[in-house]
C-alpha cells in the first residue's frame, strides 16, 4: 500500500519529529521500534482508562489494540497511554467515593499534560466508567486537536431467580437483608450472578448516560456506544474509530467546531427521554465549560422539562442498555427524537456528516416497547428535571423518570455526612414522612460531592423509597431512584441554606412546579445565618484538598479551571 506523505508544518507533533534540532526526540521514536515513515506521520494518542478496578474499565486494553490498527492502516502512527478511573461502584458508600468527582478532573488533566508534552496531533480516548466518560471529552475539548470518543461497552444483565438484575438490584438487597427481608445465602447468591461479564453498569446510570451524549453530541462514531463490553463488534467499532480520527486529521475538523450549543442542546434533550442520570448536569456543563461556552444545570433542566420521556430504562423502568443495543442502538433513540422535531439535526459529527445525515436510513422499530415514539410517550416530561426555591437559590436536580408522586412534604431529619444518615438508615431511625438532609457533601465541603446511592437503595430495600424524599448537596448515582434531590445550592459549606436547616423544619418539594423550599420565613433563615460557622474537614493535604481549593458551584459544572473562554492560546495550534 502506498503510504500518504504528510505535510506536518501545521501539526504539533513537528515540534518532537521535525529537523535536524530534534535527532534526539526521533532517536528515542528509534528506541521503541518506530521506522522512520512512522515518526514522518501524524501521531496519535490512544488514550484508555483501563486498570484492574472494575469490570467497566477492564476490556479497555484490548480494545484500544484495534484503535491502534485502525490508525495505522489509516496512515498515521498511534500511540498508546492510560490514565486513572476511580469506578464509582466500588467507590461508594465509604470515604472513597470522595475521590470519584475529582478523578474527572484528574483525567481530563492528565490527558492534556499527555498530549501536550509530547506533542500529539489528535486523540482517540477509550473510557468505561462514570467520571472518565466526561473526563475523556473533557480533555478533547480543552486540547481542540481532532478527537473521537469511544465508550468501552455495557456490562450484560446478570440474571437471578428469572429476572434480569443489574449491581444497584445488589445495592437494594443490602436495605433487604438489613429489614429481614432477605437472608444472608441469598444475598450472596444475587452478588454472584449479578455482574456477569465486563462493562458499565447495564442501566440508564451515569456511564449509559454520557455514552449517549457522546453520540448525541456527535464525537463518538453513530452505533458505536451501544454494543456491550464482551461483543467481538466493539473491536470493529474501535478499528473504525481509529481510521475516522486520520480523516478527522486530513479535514481539519475539531471537537469545539462539534460540540457547539445546539449539540450541548441535543445532549440534554436525550439525557431527559432517556430518563438519565442527574450526573448529566454536572458534566454537560463542564463539557460546555471546556469549549468555551456557558451552558449551566438550569439550561440542562430547562431542556429536560420540555422533553418527553420515552426510553424504559432501569432504575425507573424495566430495560437495560443490551435491549437498546437488541433494537438498533443510540440511533434509534435519536431517530424518534429527530422524528419528533427535538433534535438540531445540522449539527455536524465526527463522521464529517450532519447528524441528520447520519440518522438518515435509521428506521425506527415498532415492534418493540423499550422506546416509543415522541408521539407517544411514557410521559410528558423528561426524565430529569430542575428545582429552585428558598432552600436552593442556585438550583437542585431530581429524577422523576418511573416515580408516581412528584409531590412531597414532610419534616427535615438532618446529617452532616452520608455515613451518619446510612447508619439511621440501617439502624431504621427515621419513619414515613421524613425528608433525610444529607449536607456538607457538597464539591467543597466534602470535599468531592460523593454520591448516595448505599443510602438511597438502603432506603428503598426497606420499603420505603415512596415514604421518605432525601435532599443533599451532594450527588446520587445515576442509578438512584426515588424522590432523591441533588445538588443542592449553594452547598452547606457556603453557608447556603441547607446549613440553616434543623431537624423538625418542615420542607416542601414539588417536581411538577420545580420547586424546593423550606417553610421558613426570611427573617428566620437569616437569624440562624447569623450564627452559622464554617466546618473544616479532614482533608487538608493531597489531590481532595487540591480540589476543594479551586472547584466551582454544582451548577456551573463543578470545575476547578477558567475554561476555553479564558484562553490565550489553543494547544491545537501550537
Amino acid at each position: 500500500m502506498l503510504k500518504k506523505r504528510w505535510d506536518k508544518s501545521r501539526l504539533p507533533s513537528r515540534h518532537v519529529t521535525e529537523g535536524p534540532g530534534r535527532a534526539p526526540h526521533r532517536s528515542y521514536y528509534y528506541a521503541m521500534g518506530l521506522t522512520e515513515d512512522e515518526i514522518n506521520q501524524p501521531f496519535v494518542g490512544v488514550a484508555t482508562c483501563w486498570n484492574e478496578a472494575a469490570p467497566c474499565n477492564i476490556s479497555l486494553n484490548r480494545q484500544a489494540q484495534s484503535v491502534k490498527r485502525g490508525v495505522a492502516e489509516a496512515g498515521a502512527t498511534p500511540r498508546e497511554f492510560t490514565t486513572i478511573t476511580v469506578t464509582d461502584g466500588i467507590a461508594m458508600g465509604h470515604q472513597g467515593m470522595k475521590s470519584s468527582l475529582v478523578s474527572r478532573e484528574v483525567i481530563a488533566d492528565s490527558v492534556e499534560l499527555t498530549v501536550r508534552g509530547h506533542c500529539y496531533d489528535a486523540l482517540v480516548g477509550l473510557a468505561g466508567c462514570d467520571k472518565s466518560l466526561p473526563g475523556m471529552m473533557m480533555a478533547m475539548l480543552r486540547l481542540n486537536v481532532p478527537s473521537v470518543f469511544m465508550y468501552g461497552g455495557s456490562i450484560l444483565p446478570g440474571r437471578f431467580r428469572d429476572r434480569d438484575v443489574t449491581v444497584v438490584d445488589v445495592f437494594e438487597a443490602v436495605g433487604q437483608h438489613a429489614a429481614g427481608r432477605m437472608s444472608d445465602s441469598d444475598l450472596h447468591e444475587l452478588e454472584c450472578v449479578a455482574c456477569p461479564s465486563a462493562g458499565a453498569c447495564g442501566g440508564q446510570f451515569t456511564a449509559n448516560t454520557m455514552a449517549m451524549v457522546s453520540e448525541a453530541m456527535g464525537l463518538a462514531l453513530p452505533g458505536s456506544a451501544g454494543s456491550p463490553a464482551p461483543y467481538e463488534d466493539r473491536d470493529r467499532w474501535a478499528v473504525e474509530s481509529g481510521r475516522a480520527v486520520v480523516r478527522l486529521i486530513e479535514s481539519g475538523l475539531r471537537p469545539r467546531d462539534i460540540v457547539t450549543r445546539k449539540a450541548l442542546e441535543n445532549a440534554a434533550v436525550v439525557v431527559g427521554a432517556t430518563g438519565g442520570s442527574t450526573n448529566a448536569g454536572l458534566h454537560l456543563p463542564a463539557l460546555a465549560h471546556e469549549a468555551g461556552l456557558s451552558f449551566t444545570m438550569e439550561d440542562v433542566v430547562s431542556i429536560m422539562r420540555r422533553t418527553p420521556y420515552i426510553a424504559d430504562l432501569k432504575p425507573g423502568g424495566k430495560y437495560v442498555a443490551l435491549d437498546v443495543h437488541r433494537i438498533g442502538g443510540i440511533p434509534v433513540i435519536l431517530k424518534a427524537l429527530m422524528d419528533g422535531g427535538l433534535l438540531h439535526g445540522d449539527c455536524i459529527t465526527v463522521t464529517g456528516k450532519t447528524l441528520a445525515e447520519n440518522l438518515a436510513d435509521v428506521a425506527f422499530p415498532t415492534d418493540q416497547d423499550v422506546v416509543y415514539p415522541v408521539s407517544r410517550p411514557i410521559s410528558a416530561t423528561g426524565g430529569v428535571v430542575g428545582l429552585r426555591g428558598n432552600l436552593a437559590p442556585e438550583g437542585a436536580i431530581v429524577k422523576i423518570a418511573g416515580m408516581e408522586k412528584l409531590q412531597f412534604e414532610g419534616t427535615a431529619l438532618c446529617f452532616d455526612s452520608e455515613e451518619e444518615a446510612f447508619q439511621a438508615v440501617q439502624d431504621r431511625a427515621y419513619k414515613a414522612g421524613d425528608v433525610i438532609v444529607v449536607r456538607y457533601e457538597g464539591p467543597k465541603g466534602g470535599p468531592g460531592m460523593r454520591e448516595m446511592l448505599s443510602t438511597t437503595s438502603a432506603i428503598y430495600g426497606q420499603g420505603m423509597g415512596d415514604q421518605v424524599a432525601l435532599i443533599t448537596d451532594g450527588r446520587f448515582s445515576g442509578a438512584t431512584r426515588g424522590f432523591c434531590v441533588g445538588h443542592v445550592g449553594p452547598e452547606a459549606a457556603l453557608g447556603g441554606p441547607i446549613a440553616l436547616l434543623r431537624n423538625g423544619d418542615r420542607i416542601r418539594l414539588d417536581a411538577a412546579a420545580g420547586t424546593i423550599d423550606v417553610l421558613l420565613s426570611d427573617a428566620e433563615l437569616a437569624e440562624r445565618r447569623t450564627a452559622w460557622t464554617p466546618r473544616r474537614t479532614d482533608y487538608n493535604s493531597g489531590a481532595i484538598w487540591k480540589f476543594a481549593q479551586t472547584v466551582g458551584p454544582a451548577h456551573l459544572g463543578a470545575v476547578t479551571n477558567p475554561g476555553g473562554a479564558a484562553e490565550t492560546h489553543c494547544y491545537a495550534d501550537i
